[in-house]
């Protein structure tokens, strides 16, 4: 009887705790700032737009393959929270934008999939997501080091480059 009680207690914790994840229960319109951050903690990055509007960016990486982009109106109140790891999203991403245009679309990439090319002075930042075919990708931005300017973009299955054991080897992913 007590593992019992035991087990539901861990299991009513851990979906609490998955709650916060992309911001259930936060309804737009209604949900405020503080909400967000209640719910979904301290943002890893934030941004505030002239009109007071914010936008709050929660990267679940390295290996999970969501990035919630929170967006806060001008009134303080939740407007919409998006998941922009996907290729809707990357397709946004165009050459000459910045390192800051593009975490604003996107948000940060994990610090230890960054890699500097001195030959090309090339910074390239990676981000995994699921694909539109349910398997685990990589994204990687490539930068002008120099400038800090895109200038170009890959996406690749984890399949094609032996990251998952294989073409069928463990790289389905639940969008």
């Amino acid at each position: 009887m007590a593992a019992l009680r035991i087990f539901t207690l861990l299991f009513v914790a851990a979906l609490a705790g998955c709650a916060g994840y992309g911001g259930a229960g936060l309804v737009p319109g209604q949900a405020s700032a503080d909400d967000v951050l209640r719910t979904m903690g301290v943002p890893a990055m934030q941004w505030t737009s002239a009109d007071g509007s914010r936008q709050f960016a929660y990267p679940r990486g390295p290996m999970g393959v969501h990035t919630h982009m929170v967006f806060i109106g001008a009134d303080g109140r939740l407007e919409r929270i998006d998941n922009v790891l996907d290729e809707d999203d990357f397709a946004r991403i165009r050459p000459g934008m910045t390192q800051d245009e593009v975490q604003r679309v996107i948000g940060p990439p994990w610090p230890g999939w960054t890699v500097y090319f001195k030959a090309r002075d090339e910074l390239v930042w990676e981000w995994r997501y699921c694909d539109a075919w349910a398997q685990y990708a990589r994204f990687d931005v490539l930068f002008d080091a120099t400038a800090g300017t895109v200038r170009s973009t890959l996406s690749q299955r984890e399949a094609q480059t032996g990251q998952c054991g294989g073409p069928w080897g463990g790289c389905w992913c639940g969008r």
